[in-house]
């Protein structure tokens, strides 16, 4: 019998999203759990040390659970164990690098949550120079395309694929000028949005989630759109 996994996951989570791409990225079966962030089930709880998604419960031949936390941890894990395409570099020295941008990845986000859900217009604007400055270096590191690292599809993509989609709908509301200067970042961000497993990582309603998500915050975004 083989392992199965499981997916504890959240509609919106950009984390959620790494771990939704690289299993579809590799042709993995897998069950998608959704949870509500705001009213975390005990049994959630008992199996996320943190409290956060995403979650990937491993169930084995002998039917025990294990359960893997973290985003890159599970990224790692599926890209180790489970056949298909390779989304790491076979060379230790890219791949290194390839986490390193990663964890990049995961600074943008922070920057992002700050965008999204401040009501100050100072720490807005803040933050928005913070994620255009980080696009910038991003953009010195990026080669001919069509990926990150060229012709094949990585995780380093899986990363970046949902700090895009973000702004497939923030820019339905403001233009944050964030990609004015990264010809590059702007190639690759469509490139990505053609992805089959970028696509299907989220559901129809995403938008409408985040506009409400906007919408419970109070975001100083929506107070420039209206």
């Amino acid at each position: 019998m083989a392992q199965k996994l499981t997916l504890i996951s959240h509609k919106l989570c950009p984390y959620v999203q790494r771990a939704v791409i690289a299993l579809n990225e590799k042709g993995v079966p897998f069950e998608r759990v959704d949870i509500d962030l705001a009213n975390k089930p005990d049994w959630f709880l008992k199996l996320s040390p943190l409290g956060k998604v995403p979650v990937l419960v491993v169930t084995g031949d002998d039917g025990n659970e294990v359960a893997l936390f973290e985003s890159n941890v599970i990224c790692e894990y599926i890209e180790e164990t489970q056949s298909g395409a390779k989304l790491h570099p076979l060379d230790a020295l890219q791949r290194a690098q390839h986490r390193a941008w990663m964890e990049f990845g995961s600074t943008i986000l922070g920057e992002l949550w700050g965008l999204e859900t401040t009501g100050d217009p100072a720490v807005f604007e803040s933050k928005r120079q913070a994620v255009a400055a980080k696009f910038a270096r991003v953009e010195e590191a990026l080669g001919r395309g069509p990926f990150f690292a060229g012709e094949r599809f990585s995780l380093v993509d899986a990363v970046f694929a949902p700090i895009f989609r973000y702004f497939d709908v923030f820019d339905q509301l403001i233009d944050l000028s964030i990609f004015a200067d990264t010809p590059k970042v702007r190639a690759w961000r469509e490139e990505l949005a053609k992805r089959p497993s970028v696509r299907t990582a989220v559901g129809p309603d995403y938008p409408q989630l985040l506009h409400a998500f906007l919408v419970r915050h109070n975001a100083h975004m929506l107070k420039l759109a209206a």
